[in-house]
């Protein structure tokens, strides 16, 4: 016989007591009581029998009092353990006189409804939670949509809390885990006005640069895994309709109105979440025998505010982007700058490195191309061959040239550069004393080998370009930093760009 009792189903399953008033206090049970209280639970009054259209001893799997008004408060109701899915969500504005449907069954809401809560700043703001995933109503409940961005799934959500500092919208599946939508902000916005536009910018809270950190500890078998908060400037924006024709441009432009950077913006219609990385691409550095891990990122880009420009057709809209400091930062601005502008000049050395070793390869592997031609007893390979072998020497001077990376302990200006990169570009507080002084004693280094380099250009070629030509062989020359700079594009140190997400 089973005598666990389990079907009597007299349980408290909801409590809500209201934000307005601590002497009012709302209870759902699992056997279909919607029960109130207005003078700290002296007395009870049952009012499930006031929504019309609700069958008898539905189990209350939501009873929420409103933040905004003591008088409101929101109802759900799971009917699934008498096989009837449908789902069902209501709203009082009167104490729980009168009940109004939130039309879900309407607007083809999927699923019984699990949960059903309201925003923590907008009142038409609604958040249900079914079977089959969350769904929003921006009017109130007159209207519901199913969220899909972040290719969040169909799957069963069975409670929502909006986090009161963050504006997270924080979600509790059942057998998917934990979801947090980041910053809420933009469903807010959709007031009737904005979604009648064909599309629009939206501002959103100030971006932070989130001080990179990262740690680590012995785990059993009870890991968790999860995606780390995101780090990129959030660009929010309106689609009435999906973006057919021509193309969807974001571009950022700096304090100064220069173009810094261009995204990439989806084209899906309603809400649509483009990314920055706040930061600029790695900077470019000559090849050697060993990879140069330390300048594998580039710099992040100052705080301020920034302007973000979205071009659709021959529509163009703006809005401010302010990107601010970590609030744990114990830095100041002022040191921030200084660590930006050393992190760039050492950039621009690399680069201007990465030029000079392709000047310094081009040549060399110039000579020895032209050296292949001649034959072997010709005066002119011989001096060919030995300018290659001199163009090489200093090349070598310039980066490591020993297979084995790090484990030769070979290491030469492009070592010592990146090295120094990578520490000032890894912390972005005020640089030592120690680093400026370093930067400057490399930039001499470097430069005193690319004027020997020129040096040895200018001799050479001088002879060399006239016997070349008496033997109908191509002249050889130098490659200029303007060549390269084109080559490798017009600004070699923009920022890195970012993605796209979109919210249907």
């Amino acid at each position: 016989m089973d005598n666990s009792s389990a079907e009597m189903h007299t349980s408290i399953y909801s409590i809500s007591e209201s934000p307005k008033n601590g002497q009012l206090i709302w209870v759902g049970t699992d056997d279909g009581n919607v029960q109130i209280t207005r003078d700290g639970a002296k007395t009870w009054t049952n009012v499930v029998g006031n929504i019309a259209g609700l069958p008898k001893n539905s189990w209350v799997s939501t009873i929420a009092a409103s933040r905004f008004d003591e008088a409101t408060a929101y109802a759900s109701f799971d009917r699934h353990t008498y096989g009837d899915l449908t789902p069902y969500a209501y709203k009082t504005t009167d104490y729980g006189k009168t009940w109004t449907s939130l039309q879900v069954q309407e607007n083809g809401v999927r699923g019984y409804a699990h949960v059903v809560a309201e925003d923590a700043v907008d009142p038409n703001l609604l958040f249900l939670g079914t079977e089959f995933g969350l769904w929003i109503s921006v009017d109130g409940g007159q209207h519901w949509a199913q969220y899909k961005g972040s290719s969040f799934p169909a799957v069963a959500v069975r409670d929502v809390v909006i986090h009161p500092r963050e504006s997270d919208l924080v979600i509790a599946t059942h057998g998917r885990g934990m979801w947090i939508i980041d910053d809420i902000s933009p469903l807010r916005a959709l007031t009737p006005d904005l979604m009648a536009k064909s599309a629009t910018l939206i501002e959103g809270r100030p971006s932070v640069q989130y001080l990179p950190s990262n740690g680590g500890w012995a785990e059993g078998d009870e890991s968790f895994n999860g995606a780390s908060r995101n780090t990129q400037a959030f660009i929010d924006y309106y689609q009435k309709g999906r973006h057919i024709f021509g193309d969807l441009k974001i571009e950022i432009l700096g304090p100064d109105g220069k173009l810094v950077d261009t995204v990439e913006g989806s084209k899906h219609r309603g809400l649509n979440r483009a990314t920055w990385s706040m930061q600029m691409k790695a900077p470019i550095v000559p090849p050697a025998a060993s990879a140069l891990g330390a300048a594998s990122q580039g710099p992040r880009v100052l705080p301020g505010t920034y302007t973000v420009k979205m071009t659709k057709g021959d529509q163009v809209y703006t809005k401010p982007l302010t990107l601010v400091l970590d609030p744990r930062a114990t830095f100041s601005l002022e040191d921030r700058r200084m660590q930006f502008e050393l992190a760039m000049k050492l950039y621009g050395m690399l680069e201007h490195m990465s030029y000079a070793v392709s000047a310094v390869e081009g040549v060399r592997d110039g000579a020895a191309a032209r050296a292949a031609k001649l034959q072997e007893k010709d005066p002119l390979r011989t001096r060919l061959q030995q300018f290659s072998k001199d163009l090489d020497q200093i090349r070598s001077k310039i980066v490591a040239t020993k297979e084995g990376g790090g484990l030769t302990g070979e290491e030469r200006i492009r070592e010592r550069i990146g090295s120094l990169y990578g520490a000032v570009n890894g912390y972005e507080g005020r640089p030592g004393d120690y680093q400026v002084a370093r930067t400057e004693s490399l930039g001499h280094e470097l430069e005193d080998v690319i004027t020997d380099f020129r040096k040895l250009t200018d001799k050479e070629l001088q002879a060399l370009n006239p016997a070349l030509q008496k033997k109908k062989l191509e002249a050889m020359r130098v490659l200029t930093e303007s060549e390269w700079q084109a080559e490798h594009g017009e600004a070699t140190s923009k920022p890195a760009g970012g993605g796209a997400q979109e919210n249907d």
